[in-house]
């Protein structure tokens, strides 16, 4: 169930800035008509820091009802409070959800021992499997490998988002948790490479915009057609790049919205929209790419 080319979905807000549920109900059409393997709702891709408990769990819970079982659904579950974390584990216990993702608290930045603690006291408190997230760049803080090892000895953390681009750290992993515990890459930019040091998948941002290209490229590399994977990954690298240009999800939501993938590109204060410098440049990556709708 976790592997392939999972879509760090983005969160479609209206002119006002309300979650728009009509372009929701698209997206997960879009995504599962382009084979899209497992779509994550309310990750940090989704906007979850700006968004109310409120809003996150009905984003999560009608991503669900229009998924009809049709493809994957996790639920982003992450906070910088260990009690939070453990409040949307808990709301999303028993609906339909195939597992949560949990970012590692940004800001605070706890220990490898606090770090350990926190998602221990999450897995405990729901059976639903637990994906750890790794991105140092946004939280400030690096879950190191031989923590993860200890967490995944505990029965429902199942695997890991790795977004440090740190190709090394599969192996390192693997060695010390076991061929089943599951691998996903958080950076689109190495996400192939990661496959080919034994990773299972990856949790894109660039899946939002090229989502047919992404679940091909993954099928091909899982089943090693490695040259023709390689061959979409050629394509779409100005993409993975520029999609990075101003801070995510900034230029994801404003190509889809060129795209029409979404009716507007509404983000949340502090986020602004795309500026205009990064504009062209954005589009440039969607032309080179052959990103077309």
């Amino acid at each position: 169930m976790f592997s392939g080319s999972m879509v760090a979905l983005i969160t479609p807000l209206d002119e006002a800035g309300e979650v728009d549920y009509a372009s929701l109900a698209s997206l997960v059409e879009y995504h599962i008509a382009a084979g899209t393997d497992a779509i994550v709702s309310v990750g940090t891709t989704g906007e979850s820091a700006t968004l109310t408990v409120e809003e996150h769990v009905k984003v999560v819970l009608k991503t669900l009802e229009y998924a009809q079982g049709r493809i994957p659904v996790i639920a982003g579950t992450g906070a910088n409070a260990t009690h939070e974390a453990i409040t949307f584990s808990k709301l999303f216990t028993g609906t339909g959800v195939a597992g949560c993702l949990t970012v590692t608290p940004y800001y605070n930045k706890p220990t490898q021992e606090g770090l350990y603690q926190h998602f221990k006291a999450i897995a405990e408190a729901t059976d639903l499997p637990q994906i750890l997230y790794n991105v140092p760049g946004r939280t400030a803080v690096d879950l190191l490998p031989e923590t993860v090892a200890r967490l995944a000895k505990i029965d429902n953390i199942v695997g890991i988002k790795d977004a440090t681009a740190d190709l090394s750290r599969v192996q390192k992993t693997r060695e010390l948790c076991g061929d089943d515990f599951i691998q996903l890459s958080g950076d689109d930019a190495t996400g192939l490479d990661f496959i080919a040091e034994g990773g299972h998948g990856v949790i894109s941002v660039t899946a939002n915009v090229a989502a047919a290209d992404m679940a091909q490229m993954f099928k091909l590399a899982l089943s090693g057609q490695m040259d023709a994977a390689i061959d979409i990954n050629q394509r779409l690298m100005p993409l993975h790049k520029q999609l990075f240009v101003e801070s995510n999800p900034i230029p994801v939501k404003w190509a889809a919205h060129q795209l029409g993938l979404i009716s507007h590109g509404t983000l949340r204060l502090p986020l602004t929209e795309l500026s205009e410098s990064a504009q062209p440049v954005v589009a440039e990556a969607l032309k080179d790419a052959n990103v077309l709708l």
